[in-house]
């Protein structure tokens, strides 16, 4: 579907049909180029909902300019939704977004059918090619060992035969050979922690996500295998727990129970030929380990700059977003948990914006969703919808000090206006008598050259006008939602139903339009080429710095500069009065010699 905007007017344009009573010719007529008039076109394309590389993208618009001798050369991808944007084009100046690696890890209950799926054409869409770095029957002790050792522990839950890296991979590396690439990051892995995998390298079926399926194992073979030889009969019960006698083995009819075994003499009972398993796969610091170990790997061999990946800072203001696989069952429950991320993220710009300190915004989240959600899980578990309630309560808690900093802000910036212009005469005065005592004795200085930090400072400076002015329009209309809510609940009784609906319709409006400011909010700085407000925020008061410095340099220079032409004025001035008063002398004599002369 595609839809003209032209003058504040929405054209729908389906089937070659403008769904308007002006007839098409009228149109073609009126939105040529001879008119010199702009128009917007805006392309909707809906995607399929998924999170990729830490970040969510479900629907999409595009917008573009047109006009009299011009061509569509600037696009802004704006989300039609509370939903990020993965890809968009940035305007021009601005740098493109820098996005998060995507590497996660998940546990491996059935080795066999997951080696088979990842290594099948039959099962894949788009499967290249397949690297092992030892032979399938590894794969198949590997598991009968770990069933083994789960059975003897007594452990509840499901064996755990493995584990698998999913690694997303920059579309330009398409361009290297797939066969070499895999057994790059492959061999990679394996020389890092010295353990045995297979791998796999797919795309999707629309060829948007090309990826690595990389399975590893968490032992490694013995040198020696130990093998263990019966010097009598074993018996074995049906959880392959050994007992002493025959008789616990057998039913009230003297026969052997189903799932039972006996080992006779001289055979072997035990045969062991893995290490135990590696302790560093279960912590928490091995993923993000191997994200950093693979990041820096892919950003060596990007063409473009613009591809290069980060690492999501975990411990950092912001939430992370779920992935959400292929015909995954959680996959709206998974939406619902993003949606609520997203809105703690946002919450979290406002707050950079608004001046709340970074350290604040860390104990907010750390208090109220770490240690809380922490405690919630070794006591009833994990539960999605405590979680969320968990994030919510976090928000407020965060809106409070929003509105507790902004206000405070306020009465600061009144206060410092008035201070300000009473002591800035002084200062002045100082300032320059201090610079005419330098230029007295200095020489004029190189006038000083703008940095490139301090050239971009103008640019960010609009950027960050821009989030103010949302930002306070953000509070007004949350003042606005609380006047409502305040004459929502003073209406009580039955003769005000209707006063009470029209006012609880404005109060969802009100938060509608609340939801869609905070979201534009985060929108601005990403539209600049910036992944959040927190990065965005860093630039720029790097650039004020330097901005600032080059300002008070050039003053001084145009200070020091313009006192010593003054003095080098009054310099000529005075010499130009001492050539004066020597003609005249000189004058004088002469004519008291002529008169003496003519005396005589």
């Amino acid at each position: 579907m595609l839809l003209l905007i032209c003058n504040n007017q929405l054209l729908e344009w389906k089937d070659r049909k403008i769904t308007r009573y002006q007839s098409p010719r009228r149109l073609r007529a009126k939105y040529t180029h001879r008119t010199k008039l702009r128009f917007m076109l805006c392309v909707f394309r809906p995607c399929r909902g998924q999170i990729y590389a830490s970040v969510n993208y479900k629907c999409c618009r595009i917008y573009g300019c047109a006009g009299y001798g011009n061509e569509f050369v600037n696009g802004h991808l704006c989300v039609h939704s509370q939903w990020h944007n993965r890809h968009h084009f940035s305007k021009k100046g601005a740098m493109s977004i820098v996005r998060n690696s995507f590497i996660q890890m998940s546990k491996l209950t059935n080795l066999k059918g997951r080696i088979n799926y990842i290594s099948s054409h039959a099962r894949q869409e788009n499967l290249y090619v397949v690297y092992e770095t030892t032979d399938r029957k590894f794969w198949t002790e590997l598991a009968k060992c770990n069933q083994e050792e789960f059975k003897k522990s007594g452990t509840e839950g499901t064996c755990i035969e493995a584990r698998e890296l999913i690694i997303a991979l920059p579309e330009s590396f398409v361009d290297y050979e797939p066969d070499k690439l895999l057994r790059f990051f492959t061999k990679h892995f394996k020389q890092n922690y010295g353990v045995e995998c297979i791998a796999a390298l797919h795309h999707n079926k629309r060829k948007t996500n090309y990826h690595i399926h990389l399975i590893f194992s968490e032992r490694k073979l013995l040198d020696d295998p130990v093998v263990k030889i019966a010097t009598r009969n074993m018996f074995y019960d049906e959880n392959g727990k050994h007992v002493r006698t025959k008789k616990e083995i057998l039913d009230e009819d003297g026969q052997l129970r189903s799932g039972c075994k006996i080992i006779p003499k001289g055979e072997v009972y035990e045969r062991n030929i893995f290490t135990i398993k590696d302790s560093r796969f279960k912590s928490d610091s091995f993923l993000d380990e191997v994200k950093r170990s693979y990041t820096d790997l892919i950003n060596i061999y990007v063409r473009d700059d613009k591809e290069k990946l980060k690492v999501f800072d975990k411990n950092g203001v912001y939430l992370p977003m779920k992935k959400i696989g292929k015909n995954n069952l959680k996959a709206e429950q998974i939406e619902a948990d993003n949606r609520v991320r997203t809105m703690w993220n946002q919450t979290v710009d406002r707050a950079l914006v608004s001046g709340v300190p970074e350290e604040q915004i860390l104990e907010v989240k750390q208090s109220e969703i770490g240690q809380t959600a922490k405690a919630s899980i070794q006591k009833s578990g994990r539960n999605p919808a405590l979680f969320k309630s968990l994030i919510m309560t976090a928000i407020y808690a965060l809106e409070l000090l929003i509105s507790k900093v902004f206000k405070t802000a306020l009465e600061k910036a009144d206060k410092v206006t008035e201070g300000g212009v009473k002591s800035e005469p002084e200062q002045m005065k100082v300032w320059a008598v201090n610079e005419l005592v330098m230029a007295k004795s200095e020489p004029i200085p190189e006038m000083p050259k703008k940095s490139e930090p301090a050239s971009n400072y103008p640019r960010l400076a609009d950027i960050y006008s821009k989030l103010e002015k949302q930002n306070k329009a953000i509070c007004q209309r949350e003042q606005q939602l609380a006047s409502v809510e305040k004459e929502i609940a003073g209406t009580k009784g039955i003769f005000k139903g209707k006063q009470r609906k029209e006012l609880q319709e404005q109060a969802e409006q009100l938060m509608i339009q609340i939801a869609n400011m905070k979201q534009y909010l985060s929108s601005i700085v990403q539209s600049y080429g910036y992944n959040n407000v927190k990065e965005f925020l860093a630039e720029y008061h790097t650039c004020k710095t330097e901005y600032c410095d080059y300002q008070s340099a050039v003053a001084r220079w145009e200070q020091q500069a313009g006192n010593k032409a003054e003095s080098d004025s009054l310099k000529a001035r005075l010499q130009r009065k001492a050539q004066e008063v020597k003609e005249r002398e000189n004058n004088r004599q002469s004519q008291h010699y002529r008169s003496d002369r003519g005396g005589r």
